[in-house]
């Protein structure tokens, strides 16, 4: 017979045993997606070890600096309408085979743009220190290799097929690890020829995501839907343009201020502080889905509180227990890494508050305030330039350089909590 007793004891388990039955689902998609993020975490670091210490820090700060340049370039691809062809992904599925044949087409159009953009991105930053060639190799390989890579994760992610789309994460990365491993066994070792072997390796995984990955339905070309469309693509791809300017535009300024030794110093820690970004975007992926669906998600203080607590304790958890790794084993990533090794700690703030900035403009995307999103990351670019060029003119002492980089970061997402919250408070936009 059961005593009165025993029953408070056991109603707190019923109620969580309960909790996670009804979540059952979302559990379930939620390790499925995380362990897409945990392979490709694995495979990243591999890569990130293989490259980091075969090519010269100044050929790895002109590569990491040259990549980041072109990611950015890569959202002007399509005009942005990948967006529209997640959306379509995650709400009308049936219509995804009309909105790839307008991806397409609209790929092809912004071509020109792209070129003409890649160009003066070049001659502002690059001219001095990177041969073009090199540059229009790294920014081939991602606007127009890896770039149709993230649309297959997408639509994948969109349709709620998350075990594909993490098996696709995990193989890509892994041909990018694969390609940084030959190339560490190539007889010779320079930027130009690792260019090469970078768009092998982005071809590959292209081939992978489209002849495996993607789903099959026919293409049909429908001008007007493209049209209604077009005005928001663009303001995603102004504002996706725009976010990674002021994500990576430190690396932009360190390699034209600092020169190519600090880039790849610079473009190292922020590597390692990358890495920690692996796991949380797979959480804000699938918290935008939701918003999506029920816009009023984030309505109460207290679940945005927990959530931008949660981000940032797990985001610096991971960079300090980086950092003390690489305090007590500083070769445990390689001797070019060792180099960086004593300054990672020094950033000990910078993932948490980065990936906090980064998890903000995905909400304002969830809600439909695409142009909102790109006048809010328009400012935040703007506030990170002028920051990032006092502190890289009067700071010559790296250490110093790095230890400041907290209060930057710190600035931007205060900055960025302002603009986000005060536009959330305006209703969502039907998507």
């Amino acid at each position: 017979m059961t005593q009165a007793s025993d029953i408070p004891q056991r109603r707190p388990l019923a109620r969580i045993g309960i909790f996670l039955a009804e979540r059952r689902g979302l559990l379930r998609d939620y390790f499925s997606a995380i362990s897409g993020a945990g392979g490709r975490l694995v495979f990243s670091l591999a890569y990130f070890i293989a490259l980091a210490n075969t090519l010269s820090i100044s050929e790895f700060g002109m590569f990491a600096t040259a990549s980041a340049a072109g990611v950015m370039l890569s959202r002007i691809l399509a005009f942005g309408f990948i967006s529209a062809l997640y959306r379509t992904a995650t709400i009308r599925p049936n219509l995804i085979g009309t909105f790839t044949a307008g991806f397409l087409l609209l790929g092809v159009l912004s071509l020109p743009l792209l070129a003409a953009a890649s160009f003066g991105v070049y001659l502002i930053f690059f001219a001095d220190t990177v041969p073009l060639s090199v540059f229009a190799a790294i920014v081939f390989a991602e606007a127009l290799l890896w770039r149709p890579v993230e649309v297959a994760l997408i639509v994948n992610n969109g349709l709620g097929k998350f075990g594909r789309a993490a098996l696709l994460a995990i193989l890509a990365t892994a041909l990018r690890a694969l390609g940084a491993v030959l190339f560490m066994f190539w007889a010779q070792h320079s930027v130009w020829i690792w260019s090469w072997f970078y768009i092998g390796a982005n071809a590959a995984s292209l081939l992978i995501a489209f002849g495996f990955f993607y789903p099959r339905q026919r293409l049909r070309l429908r001008i007007e839907l493209y049209l209604r469309r077009l005005a928001d693509s663009i303001y995603v791809a102004g504002a996706e343009v725009l976010f990674y300017l002021q994500m990576e535009f430190d690396k932009l300024l360190v390699l034209a201020i600092g020169g190519p030794h600090l880039a790849g110093i610079y473009a190292i820690i922020m590597r390692l502080v990358d890495l920690t970004a692996i796991p949380i975007r797979t959480f804000s992926m699938m918290l935008v889905q939701r918003m999506m669906r029920a816009p009023e998600l984030l309505s109460r203080l207290a679940v945005k509180s927990g959530i931008e607590g949660g981000v940032f304790a797990v985001s610096t958890l991971a960079l300090l227990t980086l950092g003390i790794v690489l305090h007590f084993f500083p070769n445990a990533l390689g001797k070019n890494v060792a180099e960086a090794a004593p300054l990672v700690v020094l950033a000990i703030c910078v993932p948490g508050l980065r990936n906090l900035v980064e998890y903000q403009a995905e909400l304002l995307f969830a809600r439909g305030q695409t142009l909102v999103r790109a006048l809010n990351l328009g400012l935040l670019a703007g506030l990170k330039a002028l920051l990032l060029t006092y502190v890289l003119t009067t700071i010559l002492d790296t250490p110093n350089l790095v230890l400041s980089l907290n209060v930057v970061f710190l600035l931007l997402y205060l900055a960025s909590t302002l603009l986000t919250y005060s536009a959330m408070r305006k209703p969502a936009k039907p998507v």
